[in-house]
């Protein structure tokens, strides 16, 4: 068995005209919500064995944000470029790449390749991962090799919304 936690990186700023999109950082409302969506992950015994995250500024940071909240040391956090603007087949690559000894993991990320890759597995239709939204995915198979379309059952689907108005 196992789990991808895909996650949708907090509410970022758009304040500083100067900044690239690269560099944007999260805003108030994503430096509240991404601390409670990692305490709601912690509240579900959810435990990775490895957390993947975009190096975007506002991805990496909402990352940070999850791993303090569930006794993760953000220096294990492994930054991969690819996630930043990739697609469904970069996306891919990714998780079937990740080494079988691994069962539980959260990869941080954007849109709309999150939103495209968690309706390529699973067995919901997600219109829009919000942000620091989080869908937990649970696969069947022994190897992230195996992981493949319509072969996940979504488990959580999560976002700040649901719980501040």
């Amino acid at each position: 068995m196992k789990k991808l936690y895909l996650i949708r990186h907090a509410k970022s700023s758009w304040d500083n005209p100067g900044s690239t999109d690269f560099e944007r950082p999260l805003n108030k409302r994503g430096k509240r919500d991404a601390p409670f969506m990692g305490k709601l992950l912690k509240k579900e015994n959810v435990e990775p064995d490895l957390i993947i995250s975009s190096p975007a500024v506002r991805a990496l940071t909402t990352a940070e944000f999850f791993a303090k909240e569930i006794g993760y040391s953000k220096n294990k956090i492994l930054k991969d470029e690819n996630i930043y603007e990739a697609g469904l087949r970069e996306l891919e690559d990714i998780v079937q790449n990740i080494p079988d000894d691994k069962t539980v993991i959260l990869l941080f990320g954007h849109n709309p390749g999150l939103t495209h890759y968690v309706n390529h597995l699973g067995d919901k239709y997600i219109e829009n991962m919000p942000t620091c939204s989080v869908a937990g995915i649970e696969f069947d198979v022994k190897s992230w090799k195996e992981i493949e379309r319509d072969k996940g059952k979504i488990v959580m689907f999560e976002y700040p919304k649901k719980y501040f108005i």
